[in-house]
């Protein structure tokens, strides 16, 4: 025997086919007492109105929605009951069009995406304000991850629109799903206390620090910026793992080391650190790109705040 539950749901009817047009007809009609008043309102002949109205009746069972009068037209039962689902839908169907309307203008619906730690140091942030100056009715969603799983989340649709760099042969592997804006090249700094003997220069070569204490976020350097080190005769020491980037900064200030630093967290150094640049054919500069998914319909809100990213590189691209 079939529980309750499943057979109200077999016995319940299918939902009529219905125009749009039917309803907001027939509202009209409601409103005014009127055939005639509405056909004016609506610009048509009052016969088309006596039309759509008998087919909406028809759709519905056949029993009539307003009684004829001799001056007018007044609600049946049917015409009563019909009344506050018609009012319900066709406002949540002018609700949708606003909605839909405001993704195309910018001028509300969301934006999901997500960025590595240091591109939040200052490309985002001036992204962000850059474009909630010009649509500011569009929210926004921000997330903080690794490139791997960036991606992940992006592929998933769980993400717009993803930051992520090539650090560690992140993207080293098949990426035919994604769409790569290329952003930057960033460089890389080694930060020093302000009395090492290494402060001064103007650069410095990878080897010249083989000696150091590093400040890393992880014991293992694999995938990460001292990756480069291997491929110059040395293994990094790490003699601190801080995973915070401002902790990293009181540890070398500290003189407990040293620490390298991606060129778009730059700017967030506190001043009793110095920044060396680190010669560019011991550490290649990075790339960094916007990822969207290829062949999917990206919000409206994807390109401009593309855009916005790209008119705040060249603050950090060094």
């Amino acid at each position: 025997m079939p529980e309750p539950h499943t057979a109200r749901m077999a016995l319940d009817p299918a939902p009529p086919d219905l125009s749009t047009v039917w309803l907001r007809v027939f509202l009209d009609v409601a409103r005014h007492g009127s055939f005639t008043v509405a056909a004016r309102t609506l610009g048509w002949t009052q016969s088309a109105v006596s039309r759509q109205i008998s087919s909406l009746e028809a759709a519905l069972g056949g029993a009539p929605l307003f009684d004829r009068l001799p001056r007018g037209v007044r609600l049946t039962a049917h015409g009563r009951t019909l009344l506050p689902h018609a009012e319900e839908t066709v406002a949540r169907l002018r609700a949708m069009q606003r909605e839909l309307a405001s993704l195309r203008d910018l001028t509300g619906g969301t934006l999901r995406f997500g960025a590595f730690a240091t591109a939040d140091a200052a490309l985002v942030p001036r992204a962000i304000a850059a474009f909630r100056a010009r649509h500011p009715g569009v929210r926004l969603i921000r997330e903080e991850g690794l490139t791997p799983g960036l991606l992940a989340r992006l592929g998933a649709g769980e993400l717009d629109l993803a930051l992520v760099s090539s650090t560690g042969g992140a993207l080293s592997g098949d990426l035919g799903a994604f769409e790569l804006h290329h952003l930057l090249d960033e460089g890389l700094y080694v930060a020093l206390p302000p009395a090492h003997p290494l402060a001064g220069q103007a650069s410095v070569r990878l080897s010249q620090l083989a000696g150091e204490e590093w400040i890393s976020g992880s014991a293992d350097v694999g995938g990460t910026l001292l990756e480069e080190a291997h491929r110059h005769g040395f293994r990094p020491r790490v003699a601190h793992v801080v995973a915070e980037w401002t902790a990293k900064q009181g540890y070398v200030a500290a003189g407990l080391g040293v620490a390298l630093v991606p060129a778009l967290a730059a700017e967030s150094v506190r001043p009793d650190i110095t920044l060396v640049p680190v010669h560019a054919e011991d550490v290649p500069p990075r790339a960094v790109y916007a990822a969207t998914v290829r062949g999917r319909a990206a919000p409206p809100a994807v390109e401009p705040f593309l855009e916005a990213l790209r008119g705040h590189r060249a603050a950090v691209d060094r």
